[in-house]
């Protein structure tokens, strides 16, 4: 417990930092340092690290992903981009095909691009809307975090009937629900701070209006699918039979047993704004 305290008392200042630093650079790099990390611990559990060759080339292909979809010289090549990393990844497995085998590129090739594209989204959504992105990457991030620790507690004190017994023993259909429920209250909380916030700046006028009926609808389906990238990731945990990815973050885990819930998450939320935005302004 004392190193979850402490692990937690590092990290989440880090984390608001970044939030309230509201700087589109740092986003970026932030996803990149994530991204990159996550995906170590992911060719660490399943081994396939030991290939130098391939580990290397997925590694700098995950740092500069959140870079390609930012930078407009790099993202008029994005297509050429990806179609050139999984040749370079075939070229090495010809070359190397006494150590590799096409099932561990084909991983390195999904992993390299999902995880790292996914977390990417944290950061484009505050490229699509900068003046609104720490509320909503706050909303992302408790949607997945908050519904996590709720079906925790829940599943604790109320806990009887398994979700998903082989895959991850401690979760439970109460745990399941009270996790959806604790995302929909977080939510209206948050949209009722966050209007709160901006009357009290405009003196008792508010400049925008938050839908919260749409956002609390959204915030049970984001803690859905934040179980689904839970699940997903103790899965390949107990395939690979790991406890957990890593263990940079002492009594939590690794990177990748933090963020697990919010790769599933943070993609969706950002496709829903893209498509209907939840705060108009009214000034």
């Amino acid at each position: 417990m004392a190193q979850r305290i402490i692990s937690a008392a590092i990290a989440i200042p880090l984390g608001i930092l970044v939030v309230a630093l509201n700087n589109e650079l740092v986003y970026y790099i932030t996803m990149a340092l994530i991204s990159t990390m996550a995906v170590y611990e992911m060719l660490v559990v399943t081994k396939y690290v030991k290939n130098k060759a391939i580990s290397v080339l997925s590694l700098i292909f995950v740092a500069i992903t959140p870079f390609i979809f930012w930078l407009e010289p790099l993202r008029s090549y994005a297509r050429m981009i990806y179609y050139a990393f999984v040749i370079i990844l075939f070229v090495v497995l010809i070359f190397c095909h006494e150590k590799a085998r096409f099932e561990q590129v084909a991983l390195i090739a999904f992993i390299s691009i999902a995880i790292p594209l996914s977390l990417s989204t944290i950061a484009f959504t505050r490229t699509a809307f900068p003046e609104h992105a720490t509320f909503l990457v706050v909303y992302i991030m408790i949607s997945a975090w908050i519904g996590d620790a709720g079906a925790y507690f829940v599943g604790t004190f109320l806990g009887k009937h398994k979700m998903c017994p082989s895959i991850s023993p401690k979760k439970t259909w109460e745990g399941f629900v009270g996790g959806i429920v604790t995302s929909g209250v977080a939510a209206a909380i948050l949209c009722f701070a966050y209007e709160f916030i901006d009357r009290m700046i405009n003196n008792g006028v508010n400049t925008f209006r938050v839908n919260w009926i749409y956002l609390i609808l959204l915030a049970l389906v984001l803690s859905v699918l934040g179980v689904v990238g839970d699940l997903s990731a103790s899965l390949v945990k107990r395939e690979c039979a790991v406890k957990d990815f890593g263990n940079i973050l002492p009594g939590h885990g690794g990177v990748l047993d933090r963020f697990d819930s919010v790769l599933f998450v943070a993609p969706f939320a950002y496709m829903i704004f893209c498509v209907f935005f939840p705060i108009e302004q009214l000034v």
